[in-house]
């Protein structure tokens, strides 16, 4: 990854402003309409991950989000990792 994507990422997972409940279920839409195509359950198996934290998972998200043909917000990418946190990841907040 490079910097500028780094900082880009952080800048999404950090936010600025007041923090907003994320939507699983508008995610779980999201991700089984943009993501989903590229996507089956055995890539989010737990065994080998590295991502071991929400802000890991958001900064993931990000990072595969850029692979659709549809540019998400910085709500939708916490939407999605809401989503994929309750479904598959089951990280500490």
């Amino acid at each position: 990854m490079r910097a500028a994507d780094v900082c880009i990422c952080a800048g999404l997972v950090l936010g600025t402003g007041p923090v907003l409940a994320a939507d699983p279920q508008q995610g779980q839409l999201l991700y089984e309409t943009h993501c989903g195509t590229c996507h089956y359950e055995k890539v989010h198996e737990r065994k080998g991950t590295k991502i071991d934290t929400m802000a890991a998972l958001k900064v993931e998200a990000a990072k595969w989000a850029r692979q659709t043909s549809r540019s998400f917000t910085p709500a939708e990418l916490d939407d999605i990792a809401e989503y994929l946190n309750q479904s598959h990841y089951r990280l500490a907040k």
